[in-house]
């Protein structure tokens, strides 16, 4: 099979519904296009038959691959995994639940034949989402964008294009607790946004729950901020003036008026405050600590148990240190 110009990432989990709806409508998008193309799933530990799916629709179209884990990694580990697989020139990343339209891949190819590297989708709106939920968004972005070694454009997500030259620069990155958002943004390289509206999801429900959304959140500011630590250091210092001057104001008050009876349940309420601060600041200390020994572990980001088809080849274009241990 000719070597593709163009390559979809599709992460897949238990999305067997999904699959051939998306296809119905991507493939005469990409037709349309007139690139030579491949669209390589990622299979992150499916329990329904997603991949028989997907092998059955291979048999058919041989640009279709897939790339299968051996169990569950998460979504951000599947498009590191798609990424080392895509062999296009550019590469589009999107979710396989059509929230994403396939029809914005033209727009995104004609802007990176204008010569853009990264072309992102950027929803318009998040009236799908709960208050509650756009509230924390609007708020993780702005403390990104506040305290974050760079800047995220408001409403990109996964959905976009990347030329080669990103996709290699992506695959030397092998951090495990992996923020793509943030790795887009960091790696730089010419940018544009093209707006598009979120399509309802036509099968099955969300994976995020909100705690893995709050862990996602957490691990994208820890991954490109320290800021989290350098608060406990300045509210230590904050602590220790203010003990130093309520120590001043009870010994010039001693000397004023004497001594009086100490308050048990003030005592108590001190003694809580400052412990679950200690609590906390050993908390995020372990958070960080925590990452370190991930990171030191150097085991492989994800464990292939089954390749589908061509397209599912490895991309030799580059080769990360760690890519013996990719192949599993």
């Amino acid at each position: 099979m000719a070597s593709p110009k163009l390559s979809v990432i599709i992460p897949v989990h238990n999305e067997s519904a999904n699959v051939g709806p998306l296809c119905e409508r991507l493939f005469p998008v990409l037709g349309r296009i007139g690139l030579a193309w491949e669209v390589v799933f990622v299979d992150d530990g499916s329990r329904d038959d997603t991949l028989d799916v997907i092998r059955a629709m291979s048999r058919t179209e041989p640009r279709i691959g897939a790339v299968s884990f051996s169990r569950n990694f998460g979504k951000e580990i599947a498009i590191a995994a798609g990424l080392d697989h895509a062999r296009g020139d550019a590469v589009v990343i999107m979710d396989a639940d059509l929230q994403h339209p396939p029809e914005m891949i033209e727009a995104f190819v004609e802007r990176w034949q204008q010569g853009y590297d990264m072309v992102y989708g950027q929803r318009t709106d998040r009236s799908d989402e709960t208050r509650v939920k756009r509230g924390f968004a609007q708020l993780f972005y702005r403390l990104f964008s506040r305290f974050g070694e760079i800047s995220l454009p408001e409403g990109a997500g996964d959905f976009r294009l990347i030329d080669r030259k990103g996709v290699d620069v992506l695959r030397t990155l092998g951090e495990k607790a992996r923020f793509s958002k943030g790795l887009y943004a960091w790696i730089g390289f010419k940018g544009a946004g093209v707006p598009f509206v979120v399509e309802e999801r036509r099968f099955g429900t969300s994976k995020w729950s909100f705690r893995k959304l709050f862990r996602f959140a957490f691990d994208g500011i820890a991954a490109f901020s320290t800021v989290p630590l350098r608060i406990w250091t300045y509210l230590g210092f904050l602590i220790s003036f203010l003990s130093i001057a309520a120590a001043l104001f009870f010994f010039v008050r001693t000397l004023l008026f004497g001594t009086d009876l100490p308050g048990f349940p003030s005592l108590i309420v001190s003694i809580m405050f400052f412990s679950g601060i200690q609590l906390m600041s050993l908390g995020i200390i372990g958070e960080y600590v925590g990452r370190i020994f991930a990171e030191v572990k150097r085991r492989p980001l994800y464990v292939v148990a089954e390749r589908i088809g061509a397209s599912a080849e490895v991309s030799n274009s580059l080769v990360p240190d760690n890519y013996l241990l990719r192949q599993a």
